[in-house]
């Protein structure tokens, strides 16, 4: 697998060349924001510590957050989907923090990164 060191992701990991999976976290948040935020950097640093995580985007407004982490393969995803403690994280998020949620992995085949040259 190359590497594209053009194209570092927000957690500042090189994507590397498809096929890689995605794993689409959409969600509606409830009210309620005990220990969310502290929650939600702590998954963010331990998911970049498992074998096979490649970086993460995401973006939340008040009504929709949204949250696509990468993969080298469905086992990666697997053994996080299974570490212990993402595992409480994800009981909190389906007892207090997430009024719903869709999760959806796909399989990427190709990838398109167009730099606009506009200045902002």
């Amino acid at each position: 697998m190359t590497r594209n060191t053009n194209n570092p992701n927000k957690t500042g990991h090189a994507m590397p060349e498809p096929p890689y999976y995605a794993v689409i976290f959409t969600s509606k948040r409830t009210d309620i924001d005990d220990g969310y935020a502290e929650t939600a950097q702590r998954m963010l640093e331990l998911g970049a510590q498992q074998p096979g995580f490649l970086g993460v985007e995401s973006a939340r407004d008040d009504a929709l957050g949204i949250t696509v982490s990468y993969w080298k393969d469905q086992g990666s995803i697997a053994a996080w989907r299974k570490h212990s403690e993402h595992l409480v994280a994800q009981q909190r998020g389906r007892e207090e923090w997430y009024r719903r949620y869709t999760l959806r992995i796909a399989r990427l085949e190709k990838v398109k990164d167009v730099d606009a040259g506009i200045a902002t």
